[in-house]
């Protein structure tokens, strides 16, 4: 049997092509069906996001047949030509087809590494191919693994630990300056995309109240309702900054809305206490003055952008720190699956030496003439004990040999050596 990863990705294929390809999750079951119809793919599972399309497959050694059949199926399914995407497919076996499943499952392959939804969805589209019996014991311990391996690299490394998007970069930076976020108040100037994707990060790390304000009050009840918070006028913005923890200022005003002199008054009325600012707006929002302000902690979208990248080259250096559990972690199921080898090998010695001794048994027996039950009962034992005695080496070392890269050699020589081959037939 023959793992198989057949595929394309951000990195060989641009979006137009992947959106093409992609399958919605509520589909997955229609082109596992298809894939059913060909013979050469034992096992099969498909996983397909906005950033990748792949096939996890088992074949019995048919990789060339397999491989055309997984993309004749996607090219029928989504009614493309193969001429159209086949330059861009990737294809991985045995090992490097397991190492790639890892990988995928521990974010390591993703766009973003360390992103979490990418193994929220390999579990998805999993659960799919095993409600359908597409996948068998192979595919079934190879992504039980891949999971196992995932927690591993969550949980042994620091891949996800920092914040590799503006928005988070920001909730990140008020962590530091607030310690909890727990009870904090938000006041967003503006409501555009990146402000409200700040203020959801903002909210899933326990922000209380939410307060926007905007030109168009209109937009700023709509953005407020979405997140139980209150809309306030724009003219009052500066009148709500006494009251807030966090501003996050994203307007499209071509001049600042803040001065440091508007920042020293909001800070006096507060008595000093801490505010963290983030002006994510082009042209900036508020005076970098302000910073100069004591108690006032004021960042720009270049700052964030800074954060961001210092956390991406954080990330590279833990990513090696989880290649290396991944390698470990590859040669742990390859051992596994070598090891599906020597077992119909060691019933089949067993089931010939068996015969064997069943029927010299009987011919034994016979020319012993009339022989007490006890007797009998001594000799069969016997000659139980002595096959079993004579087997534990072999099969012993066979076990111990499935596990080496060379195993195969020693199962194939051993069928040979006892005609198990010809049995078989």
């Amino acid at each position: 049997m023959e793992i198989l990863v057949v595929g394309l990705s951000h990195k060989t294929a641009p979006i137009d092509l992947r959106e093409r390809l992609n399958v919605p999750e509520q589909d997955l079951p229609r082109p596992l069906e298809m894939m059913g119809d060909s013979p050469e793919l034992v096992e099969r599972m498909l996983v397909a996001t906005c950033n990748r399309v792949e096939v996890y497959a088992v074949t019995e050694g048919q990789v060339e047949k397999a491989a055309e059949a997984i993309t004749d199926c996607l090219a029928t399914y989504r009614n493309l030509a193969k001429a159209e995407f086949v330059d861009r497919l990737y294809t991985y076996t045995a090992a490097d087809a397991v190492r790639h499943v890892f990988r995928v499952a521990s974010s390591l392959d993703s766009m973003v590494v360390g992103e979490p939804q990418i193994l929220g969805q390999v579990k998805a589209a999993y659960s799919i191919a095993q409600a359908r019996e597409a996948t068998g014991i192979i595919l079934n311990n190879l992504l039980e693994q891949a999971f196992h391996v995932a927690k591993r690299v969550r949980s042994e490394t620091g891949i996800a630990s920092s914040a590799v998007s503006v928005s988070s970069a920001a909730v990140e930076l008020a962590r530091k300056i607030f310690g909890d976020l727990t009870g904090r108040s938000v006041l967003i100037i503006g409501a555009g995309e990146m402000a409200e994707l700040a203020l959801r990060h903002l909210l899933d790390d326990g922000v209380r109240s939410v307060l926007v304000a905007n030109r168009s009050y209109d937009r700023a009840v709509a953005l407020a309702q979405q997140f139980s918070g209150r809309a306030v006028t724009f003219e009052s913005f500066r009148q709500e900054m006494v009251g807030a923890d966090i501003v996050i200022s994203a307007t499209s005003a071509p001049h600042v809305i803040l001065k440091k002199e508007d920042m020293q008054a909001i800070i006096h009325q507060r008595r000093h206490r801490p505010i963290f600012l983030i002006d994510i707006a082009d042209p900036r929002d508020i005076d970098p003055a302000c910073n100069e302000v004591d108690n006032v902690y004021l960042y720009n979208i270049d700052d964030l952008q800074s954060v961001v990248e210092a956390n991406l080259k954080e990330r590279c250096r833990e990513a090696e720190r989880a290649e290396a559990i991944i390698d470990r972690e590859v040669g742990v199921y390859l051992n596994w699956l070598r090891s599906l080898d020597v077992v119909p090998t060691i019933v089949s010695l067993r089931q010939r030496v068996e015969e064997i001794r069943g029927t010299e048994l009987q011919k034994a027996l016979g020319r012993m003439g009339d022989l007490t039950p006890e007797q009998r009962e001594v000799i069969t034992a016997m000659s139980h004990t002595m096959v079993n005695k004579i087997l534990h080496q072999p099969m012993t070392e066979l076990k111990r040999r499935a596990a080496l890269q060379d195993g195969h050699l020693y199962t194939s020589v051993l069928r040979r050596l006892f005609g198990l081959e010809e049995k078989q037939k």
